[in-house]
């Protein structure tokens, strides 16, 4: 039988499949020494165990369970449920994977109405022990029970405002009985039963509540958004409660070994005194910096910064680390890597390098590739004088301009509609992770840097401002105040996370500017990859911050864009319209020049940096007026003005379009299949690349052009555009005494073309891999249709893993590229293969190309940062692998 429960010293940090992140890492601290309260961790297995029996505790866990708590009484000398000297536990989820607050805890179990009178009398200190039971209950009930805590919030309130409080350190002991009384009775009448007093009956419906909570809406839409496999289970760590609520001497908090938010070198985190962990977490309070512990208890800081220091050391990344000081004595409740900024992961990981503590490689294999994104957006002008609001903690970097949300769902509801919201909170909790997935940037009015919000928003990369107490939120009327001013529901704000800013309206911003940190890593992925990257651009605009976030070339350069310009869109009408091969020539003699200045431009920006041109590739329809629209302003002109000079033109143009009109147009009269019809549109634009190519070489640039024919399905295709292609390069060349030298490949974007690659090889000088296209065909959808009508609940109800448009399926269109790569190169061992749909920018696809041994991913400029860094990291897991 497979062991289903482990105490602490029993397990360590390589088990965390089995232990969960938190139950391995607590195993790991209690194995080399460091002070953290006893216990014992109820494996992954467990979890998987409990689901495959219908959601029971099985014999053989509850038999386990019972052991271990009976080995952690004999270690502590406390007793579960004991009237002498009770043992209370804490019960915590551990994922494989982080994920921080979404599923669920519960504190200070064991507490009961015999307990508490013996924690009263042990600590001489009844207020502590009345206090304790209160969370206990509103925590129970709200985790195990399904009694929202608002209630017993609600009921707090009430009682506060009551006694004229202002704080909850101001009730007594008595107070608190009264409360508990009061919470006793929320409880009846919720569910219709007694608050348990049973321990155990407590423990093992606690632990029910956490295997449940795996599966709870929140967990299952942070495992979507990250990645996370649902079949891992949560671990359930059973600890020895420690108190920082027992008084002046006692505290908790939660520390990050250094800056989460700038990666700086400092110990960053916030504490409270005489306070819960659950306080810090959930911004119920806003707590103090860490630093003031120094002035508070000056032994135990000295203390947990030597242990921060020996944590980083020993796991060789930044920490995230939760403590309790119970009556002066430190304790270590967790450790982890901790979650960061794109821009502090980047200064992190380059000073550890400088600091000797990891190596490059493992520095490259810190960050996120998704993670560069976050540096490569605006930010606020600084130039301009800003109109603050208000202003609150800066808890995660970044600006944004949205129109203010209260609610989640409103949150997703108007993102749906495409409207940029700004969630603002008096604080989220784990429910809210849908809106805040929904919103630009989210605001609250309390919690600290650590609270939820903070910790969620600074792994999502959004802008985050916590603990903004000059707002006051009434979320009933959809309003918050700052002194007199009144922001309503769908006012549009400006947020400045990185300095806490709230501002009203929309505020300028400007491009960002990367750090020398940035540079740095991005140098030492060049240094480590062996895949080229190039960028998707089709102006000089963009080919210009291609060059500038580092691509080697361009790899796609759609020409049709260049026919979209509304000064052109009239001659590519007249053109589409003509009648006769000799109209069309006109229509074609006048697009020539704009088309050759569009290629000058761009190579005289790429200067010998290679360049891809694909030919016009859409049907030529996308240039004429919308036919139902067309349609409508013809009907009108027959009947209102049927002597207008207008209608002729416009019935004209009507019976032009429903000659063109195609009943699937991705599969009809488009891409190289309009070359054949019509040579004469690809003879102008090879033409067009040849004397701008020419032009070039004349002032000294290197030139050469890879000219790229779509949406080839047969050899034959090919065959006929490279002649075409061929005439035109020996025109230009004895026209301008200039020869340009030049290849001519296909974009491999049907998957007939991909199963006789070695055929089109023949013919070809290169192959490019649309996937866009590649994807539809293979799976049969078209994919504004699919993602507007079915896709998204494909992949809610996991029928597909992954939206295939934006993460390669490897098994179908991955296995059509491999299979075109093999073929190609059996025909042309040096058969040159890249990519460049949007899969180019995607780390997981990046590492399929390398894999498969592709020459070059091409993407978006954004995202050539993001492909640098992942062809690098593919790279360097391809070595380990293979040592």
């Amino acid at each position: 039988m497979d062991k289903l429960v482990y105490m602490f010293d029993e397990g360590k940090s390589g088990m965390k499949e089995t232990l969960g992140g938190k139950g391995a890492n607590l195993a790991e601290m209690t194995r080399i020494g460091l002070p953290v309260p006893y216990g014992f961790t109820i494996s992954t297995r467990a979890c998987n165990a409990y689901h495959d029996s219908d959601k029971k505790v099985t014999d053989d866990l509850e038999h386990e369970v019972l052991e271990s708590l009976h080995h952690l009484e004999s270690v502590t000398g406390k007793k579960l449920g004991d009237v002498s000297n009770p043992l209370l536990v804490s019960v915590r989820s551990g994922s494989v994977f982080s994920m921080p607050g979404m599923m669920d805890t519960v504190l200070n179990l064991g507490m009961n109405d015999d307990t508490v009178e013996a924690i009263a009398g042990l600590t001489n200190n009844p207020r502590f022990a009345f206090d304790s039971y209160r969370r206990f209950i509103q925590m129970f009930s709200d985790v195990v029970l399904d009694v929202d805590a608002y209630f017993f919030e609600r009921f707090l309130e009430d009682f506060r405002e009551k006694k004229d409080y202002a704080t909850d350190p101001e009730l007594t002991a008595g107070d608190w009985k009264e409360v508990i009384v009061g919470y006793k009775e929320i409880v009846k009448r919720h569910t219709k039963r007694l608050f348990p007093q049973d321990p155990k009956e407590q423990l093992f419906l606690a632990i029910e509540s956490v295997f449940d909570s795996w599966n709870n809406q929140r967990a299952i839409i942070y495992r979507t958004l990250n990645k996370i496999p649902g079949h891992l289970g949560t671990a359930v760590n059973i600890q020895s409660m420690v108190f920082g609520n027992m008084g002046d001497d006692s505290g908790t908090g939660v520390a990050f070994t250094r800056d989460p938010s700038t990666g700086e070198s400092i110990l960053y985190g916030e504490y409270l005194i005489n306070a819960q962990g659950e306080d810090v977490v959930a911004g119920i309070r806003t707590p103090q910096p860490i630093q003031t512990l120094e002035e508070n208890m000056p032994a135990v800081f000295q203390q947990f910064v030597e242990t921060c220091n020996r944590l980083e050391s020993h796991y060789g990344d930044m920490q995230d680390i939760e403590f309790t000081v119970e009556r002066g004595n430190l304790f270590i409740l967790q450790t982890r890597n901790g979650k960061r900024t794109a821009q502090s992961a980047i200064r992190i990981a380059v000073e550890m390098v400088k600091e000797g503590i990891i190596t490059k490689q493992e520095a490259l294999l810190r960050v996120d590739p998704e993670q560069l994104n976050q540096l490569l957006h605006r930010r606020i002008d600084e130039s301009i004088e800003i109109n603050q609001l208000a202003k609150g903690l800066p808890a995660s970097p970044g600006a944004a301009t949205g129109q203010v949300v209260f609610d989640s769902d409103d949150a997703e509801l108007l993102a749906k509609e495409g409207k940029k919201v700004i969630l603002v909170r008096t604080e989220t909790t784990p429910d809210d992770i849908h809106g805040i997935v929904s919103s630009q940037a989210v605001v609250t009015s309390r919690g600290g840097m650590t609270s939820h919000a903070a910790v969620v928003a600074r792994g999502m990369g959004k802008a985050c401002i916590c603990g903004c107490d000059q707002i006051r939120i009434d979320s009933k009327k959809k309003e918050f105040y700052v002194g007199d001013t009144v922001v309503h529901y769908l006012d549009t704000i400006t947020i400045d996370g990185g300095t806490g800013e709230i501002m009203l309206g929309e505020v300028s911003m400007i491009d960002p500017q990367l750090s020398e940190e940035f540079q740095e890593i991005l140098s030492w992925a060049d240094d480590e990859r062996t895949l080229g990257v190039r960028a998707n651009a089709d102006n000089p605009t963009d080919a210009r911050k291609a060059l500038e976030f580092g691509a080697g070339g361009i790899g796609l350069c759609r020409t049709e864009h260049m026919f979209m310009d509304p000064a052109r869109v009239p001659i590519v009408q007249e053109m589409i319209l003509a009648e006769n091969f000799e109209d069309r020539m006109i229509a074609l003699t006048k697009l020539l020049p704009m088309q050759q200045e569009d290629f000058s431009n761009i190579f005289e920006v790429m200067n010998g940096h290679p360049v891809t041109i694909r030919l016009l590739d859409p049907p030529l329809h996308e240039f004429l007026p919308d036919k139902e629209e067309l349609i409508v302003e013809v009907t009108k002109l027959q009947i209102m003005d049927p002597q207008s000079k207008e209608l002729p033109e416009k019935e004209l143009l009507l019976r032009k379009i429903r000659q063109l009109d195609e009943f699937n147009p991705m599969l009809g009269h488009r891409g190289c299949r309009l070359g054949v019809v019509y040579p004469e549109i690809y003879m102008m634009q090879a033409k067009a690349i040849f004397y701008a190519a020419a032009s070039q070489l004349e002032k000294g640039f290197d030139v050469t052009p890879e000219i790229m024919i779509p949406l080839v399905g047969h050899v034959n295709e090919l065959k006929l555009m490279r002649i075409v292609v061929d005439e035109a390069a020996e025109l230009v060349a004895n026209e301008t005494g200039r020869k340009v030298e030049y290849t001519v490949g296909t974009m491999i974007e049907i998957p007939r073309a991909a199963l006789t690659a070695d055929q089109i090889a023949e013919e070809a000088d290169f192959f490019s891999f649309g996937t866009n296209d590649l994807t539809q065909t293979t799976f049969g959808f078209s994919r504004d249709d699919a993602e507007s009508k079915f896709l998204q609940h494909y992949i809610d109800e996991q029928t597909l893993p992954d939206n295939p448009f934006m993460i390669l399926d490897q098994d179908g269109v991955g296995k059509l590229i491999e299979t075109g790569v093999n073929l190609g190169r059996k025909t042309k061992p040096a058969l040159k293969t890249g990519i460049c749909g949007e899969h180019g920018g995607e780390k997981s696809s990046i590492e399929f190309c390398f894999e498969k041994g592709l020459d070059y991913v091409s993407c978006s400029p954004y995202r050539v940062p993001l492909a640098r860094l992942a062809a690098a990291q593919a790279t360097i897991r391809s070595k380990v692998l293979i040592h």
